[in-house]
């Protein structure tokens, strides 16, 4: 329950969706679940690992399951964003965080697809500090929500293209007016997704 598992909450909790329970398994050292929707296979992993060795446990798993790593979607805390906030990204730099940087290292890439579940930091605090705080009182209140907002978009991504998603997450709040003039709607992640095939 501290920000820097904002990731492995959001997991756990699509995992809680599904009906899948994850279970430890030490080739891996990370706890695991896999199953098959609409024919796709779908691989959940929580490493087991601390934060900064994390990566050792994700290239185990993809080269024993011979997973390509555009199929990969990392789910991370992310301190530029603020709380509550979202972006899809296809790649990025590891911005400082070492979970990130251990997968640079161990994937030997930075081209691997991530959800970014803002945590947010004002710098009134040390890093390291912040990051390893459980949530205070107002995170606790909204947690619940910015955790089903994580669980939504992975249901959307089993089903939509990663691009439909990506510009549907990240397009920024406009007016109706704007909604009406250009005809188009970003997802409502209160709703199911729809049926179809995705990346």
């Amino acid at each position: 329950m501290t920000r820097h598992n904002m990731g492995f909450l959001v997991v756990q909790a699509f995992a809680d969706r599904l009906g899948w329970s994850l279970k430890e398994d030490r080739r891996f050292n990370a706890r695991v679940a896999k199953g098959v929707i609409e024919e796709h296979a779908i691989h959940l992993l929580l490493p087991l690992t601390y934060m900064n060795l994390s990566g050792d446990a994700v290239r185990r798993y993809v080269d024993y399951f011979k997973i390509p790593l555009t199929s990969i979607v990392i789910v991370t805390d992310d301190i530029a964003l603020d709380f509550g906030r979202l972006r899809l990204r296809y790649m990025g730099s590891d911005g400082g965080h070492n979970g990130l940087k251990s997968l640079r290292m161990s994937l030997g890439t930075s081209h691997y697809k991530r959800l970014r579940m803002g945590i947010g930091h004002h710098g009134e605090k040390m890093l390291a500090s912040y990051v390893l705080e459980k949530f205070n009182h107002k995170e606790q209140q909204e947690l619940p929500t910015f955790i089903d907002h994580g669980v939504e978009v992975l249901q959307h991504l089993l089903r939509e293209s990663f691009s439909h998603v990506m510009n549907s997450v990240n397009t920024v709040p406009r007016s109706t007016e704007q909604k009406q003039a250009d005809g188009a709607e970003p997802i409502d992640l209160t709703k199911p997704p729809v049926t179809g095939r995705g990346e």
